[in-house]
C-alpha cells in the first residue's frame, strides 16, 4: 500500500512539474516578413469580354461582268495588297483595245497631216502668196484633227480600264476567308466571289455600362487577354466610343484596337479587355494582399510590428488590384505590416522581422 502511495505521489510531482514548468518555445518570437504601407490611389479596374473582328472585312467582287479563266487564290491563303486574285476571260476586250489603238494611229496621223498643210499655208501667206480664207479653212480642219485624236485617246484610256477590270487585285493584305466561284462561271457585276479579312490590326468591340461613359476622359491603359492567348497580356487603344445607348443593357459600344506586333491573334476569337481608370482619392493606405486577414464573421485584420511586437488591427478595405489592397480606415499609416507568417500570430506577440520593410514595399 505504501508503494502505491508513493508511486502516486511521484507521478503528481512530474506532472506539476510539466504543468508549471515554462515552455521556452511558446517565448521565441516568430519569424516574419513585412512590408510598408503605400500612401497612394489605386487604378480603378472594369474588365470587359467581346470578341475580336478584323478592321477590313470585305466580299470582293468584279469590277466587270464575265467569264472566270483563273482563280489564282483559295481560302485560307494569305495576300499581299495589290496581288492579283481572280482574272476573267479578257479575249473581246483585248480585241476592242487593239481597235481603238488603231484609230488613235490613225488620228494622229490625219492630224500630223493637217498640221503641216496649215504650217505651209501660214509660210505662203507671210509672202502674199495664198489667201487668207483658205489659211482659215486649213485651220479648222487642224482643230477637227486635233479633236478627233483627244477622242480617239480618251477611248484608248477607257478600254484599257475595261482590261485591267478583268483582273481582281487585293484591295489590302490580309487572308482570303471564303471562296465562291470557280473556273468557267459567268460572273455579274457586283457579284461577291472571294471574301477577304485583315489580320491586323484587330478590333475589340465591348458593351460599356453606362456609368463609365464619363470616367473614360481618365482612362489610363487598356490591357487585353485573348482566351486563345491567356498567358499573353496585350495592349489596347480606345479607337472610338460610340455614344449612342442600348435601351435594354443601357450601355455604350466600345471599340478597342489591339496593338498585337507578332500577329498571333485570330479573329472571331474571344477576349476580354480590362480598363484602368485614374481615381481622385490618392490619400489612402495600399498594403499587399498577403497581408490581409479574413475573418469567418467576414471582417479583416492586419497585423503591424512596433518594437519587435505584433499588434492587431481590425481595417475596413476599399478596392483591390494588382498594386495591393486599398485599407480605408484602421490601419496605422507609419507601421510595418506582416505579409508572411501572420496566420500563426497572436495579438502582443514577439516577432523577428527578417526582411527589409522599405525593400519589401516596394
Amino acid at each position: 500500500m505504501s508503494d502505491w502511495i508513493s508511486c502516486v505521489l511521484f507521478s503528481s510531482s512530474l506532472l506539476l512539474g510539466a504543468v508549471f514548468l515554462p515552455s521556452a518555445s511558446a517565448e521565441e518570437p516568430v519569424p516574419v516578413t513585412v512590408s510598408m504601407p503605400q500612401q497612394k490611389g489605386l487604378s480603378e479596374q472594369l474588365q470587359l469580354s467581346g470578341s475580336l473582328t478584323a478592321q477590313q472585312n470585305a466580299n470582293l467582287s468584279s469590277r466587270t461582268a464575265g467569264l472566270v479563266a483563273e482563280v489564282l487564290v483559295d481560302a485560307g491563303a494569305s495576300v499581299k495588297q495589290g496581288q492579283p486574285l481572280l482574272t476573267l476571260d479578257t479575249a473581246l476586250a483585248t480585241h476592242q483595245l487593239a481597235q481603238q489603238r488603231a484609230a488613235l494611229n490613225a488620228a494622229e496621223v490625219l492630224k500630223n497631216e493637217r498640221q503641216r498643210l496649215v504650217t505651209e499655208a501660214e509660210q505662203l501667206t507671210a509672202q502674199q502668196l495664198f489667201p487668207q480664207t483658205e489659211l482659215a479653212l486649213r485651220r479648222a480642219a487642224l482643230a477637227e484633227a486635233q479633236a478627233l485624236y483627244q477622242q480617239a485617246q480618251a477611248s484608248v484610256l477607257q478600254q484599257q480600264e475595261i482590261v485591267a477590270r478583268h483582273t481582281l487585285t487585293a484591295p489590302f493584305s490580309g487572308v482570303i476567308a471564303r471562296r465562291s466561284t470557280d473556273v468557267g462561271e459567268w460572273v455579274a457585276l457586283g457579284t461577291p466571289v472571294l471574301q477577304l479579312v485583315s489580320l491586323t490590326p484587330l478590333l475589340l468591340d465591348v458593351q460599356v455600362p453606362q456609368e463609365y461613359y464619363g470616367a473614360l476622359a481618365s482612362l489610363q491603359r487598356i490591357e487585353v487577354i485573348a482566351d486563345s492567348l491567356p498567358e499573353q497580356k496585350l495592349t489596347g487603344r480606345l479607337l472610338a466610343m460610340v455614344p449612342v445607348g442600348d435601351n435594354n443593357a443601357r450601355s455604350f459600344l466600345a471599340r478597342v484596337e489591339i496593338i498585337d506586333p507578332k500577329h498571333a491573334l485570330l479573329p472571331g476569337t474571344s477576349a476580354s479587355a480590362l480598363f484602368y481608370f485614374e481615381r481622385a482619392e490618392q490619400n489612402v493606405l495600399v498594403v499587399p494582399p498577403d497581408a490581409l486577414l479574413r475573418h469567418p464573421d467576414g471582417n479583416f485584420s492586419v497585423f503591424s510590428v512596433v518594437n519587435n511586437i505584433a499588434n492587431r488591427h481590425n481595417v475596413t478595405i476599399g478596392r483591390s488590384s494588382e498594386q495591393g489592397i486599398e485599407i480605408l480606415s484602421g490601419l496605422p499609416a507609419s507601421q510595418p505590416v506582416v505579409v508572411r507568417g501572420n496566420e500563426i500570430l497572436r495579438e502582443g506577440q514577439a516577432v523577428t522581422i527578417v526582411n527589409n520593410a522599405t525593400d519589401s514595399g516596394r
